[in-house]
């Protein structure tokens, strides 16, 4: 993830309650030629507007989703010693746990509270054997969601480069050769005024979510409030990340985002990030390239993140995205 360096001490303090107006997208119908045009609009509208959208009718069953977060709920209750075989600090290891609950800012706050589990996920028979056996139902159920999850996002990304006249093929087979990162994440009740996650966006082409309580909240960057993501029954959170925000040269914006816990229950969500292999460059399509719309970011690759993520302490220097841009006014 990137825009880590801004802590929730200086969220915009203009939050707004209101969850209506962040767009909900129906996929039904997206192989029948009459309704995709109506869907890859809906999509792109979603995109320069908030880099942000929900999907519902998407083909995973809720018996599936519900299976993930059971599951990824029952890792979290394991006993310590269970979940710390999977511990480590670098950030490069295929499979590892931590949690940020001793991550205390300059103020003395924590600047986060989650404990979360992050795997590689694609291609499955590559990785599954590095994931946890217990619990047991982990590798099945998780298993079962990604090969889903993969199948969304090569379907969402291919209406999303139509959207931007590169046609539906533009990036499918590098993104079906490419990464997907899994994040599982764990907000226990917390202690006041420490946050879920500080604002933040995705280094991702895409991020695709699965939530079980409300927490998430996106910027909305025309008016500079924080929105509500309400939680749907079935419905799947898409965020825009920083690389696509470089294949568009700009035209469609990472969306930052942030997650708040209150009260005293806990909050469980699957993030599931896609990008481009682990060497391969994500750069500006040629086609958006013209004299009136120059090249405004540098390639860079999941690897660059990588190494980008571990010489950057939270919270100091410049973010991933920030370093892609060759103006950085812009």
């Amino acid at each position: 993830m990137s825009r880590n360096n801004e802590f929730y001490e200086s969220f915009p303090h203009n939050e707004s309650s209101c969850s209506s107006e962040v767009p909900l997208i129906s996929l039904d119908g997206m192989c029948n030629p009459m309704r995709r045009p109506i869907v890859v609009d809906q999509i792109a509208n979603a995109c320069i507007r908030y880099g942000f959208f929900q999907v519902i009718n998407h083909g995973i069953s809720q018996e599936m989703l519900d299976g993930a977060l059971s599951v990824a709920s029952d890792f979290f209750n394991l006993p310590s010693q269970d979940k710390a075989k999977f511990y480590s600090p670098d950030i490069h290891r295929p499979v590892r746990y931590s949690t940020s609950f001793k991550d205390v800012g300059a103020a003395g706050q924590a600047r986060s509270w989650r404990a979360f589990l992050k795997h590689y996920a694609h291609p499955l028979q590559e990785w599954i054997g590095l994931w946890p056996q217990n619990p047991p139902l982990y590798r099945e159920k998780i298993g079962e969601y990604v090969v889903e999850i993969q199948k969304l996002a090569l379907k969402l990304m291919s209406a999303i480069t139509e959207s931007l006249g590169l046609g539906q093929a533009y990036l499918s087979d590098k993104l079906n050769e490419g990464m997907q990162v899994m994040s599982i994440n764990w907000y226990p009740p917390r202690p006041k005024d420490a946050p879920g996650i500080p604002q933040h966006s995705d280094y991702s082409c895409l991020t695709i979510l699965l939530q079980d309580s409300p927490g998430l909240q996106i910027l909305d960057r025309g008016s500079g409030s924080w929105k509500a993501v309400p939680v749907i029954q079935a419905a799947l959170q898409v965020h825009v990340g920083d690389h696509l925000e470089v294949l568009s040269n700009g035209r469609y914006k990472s969306v930052v985002h942030r997650v708040t816990v209150r009260g005293e229950g806990t909050r469980i969500s699957i993030a599931s990030l896609h990008s481009l292999g682990m060497d391969v460059k994500m750069e500006v399509a040629r086609e958006l390239v013209d004299e009136h719309n120059p090249e405004r970011y540098r390639r860079s690759s999941f690897r660059d993140f990588l190494n980008f993520a571990s010489s950057n302490e939270l919270g100091e220097g410049t973010t991933f995205l920030d370093s892609l841009k060759i103006d950085p006014l812009v």
